[in-house]
């Protein structure tokens, strides 16, 4: 008896399967997980958003700048799970921003581990940074974001003009 996994099998190139996760999304797994992880800190800062709202009563600061600091978590939210997004469903654009967004996160899980004494919350927060960080620079993520070819070096794929140069051949060649 067969059993049924999770992803779906669509065809098999070689002795490797090809999954439906795979055609629909060109971007490597390493890709993928780093958007799921990038995520993470964008969900914190929504959540820290809403409690502002929720319970504003905790603090002496006058309702008009918890307003303010409540819209800026949540404008902060939405651009680092939009950036999380791109880098889920595999767009090149969201690879810098992820960057950025990582070292931002280890920042904050370094405050939390020194300044702060929080080492419980701040040494997560900078794993999961390092995580993002790692899984962005790994060979198979450096590859999709050059646009790399098959059998292509990163020297070749960068003299090429990397994703902007094969979709520029694509055109030469229609």
């Amino acid at each position: 008896m067969e059993t049924v996994h999770a992803r779906s099998q669509t065809q098999v190139r070689g002795s490797f399967p090809v999954w439906l996760a795979d055609k629909i999304v060109p971007a490597p797994r390493e890709v993928r997980l780093a958007g799921l992880f990038t995520a993470l800190p964008g969900v914190a800062l929504l959540v820290l958003g809403v409690l502002l709202l929720v319970a504003p009563g905790t603090s002496d600061a006058p309702s008009n700048n918890l307003l303010a600091e409540a819209a800026f978590y949540a404008l902060l939210a939405v651009a680092v799970l939009g950036c999380a997004a791109g880098l889920g469903f595999g767009h090149t654009w969201a690879r810098s921003p992820g960057v950025v967004f990582a070292l931002i996160t280890a920042g904050v899980g370094w405050y939390l581990t020194g300044p702060s004494g929080r080492p419980a919350f701040g040494v997560p927060v900078i794993l999961l940074g390092l995580l993002i960080l790692v899984l962005l620079f790994r060979q198979p993520a450096r590859a999709w974001s050059l646009g790399q070819q098959e059998g292509e070096s990163e020297e070749e794929a960068a003299r090429r003009g990397g994703m902007a140069g094969r979709a520029a051949q694509r055109e030469k060649d229609l």
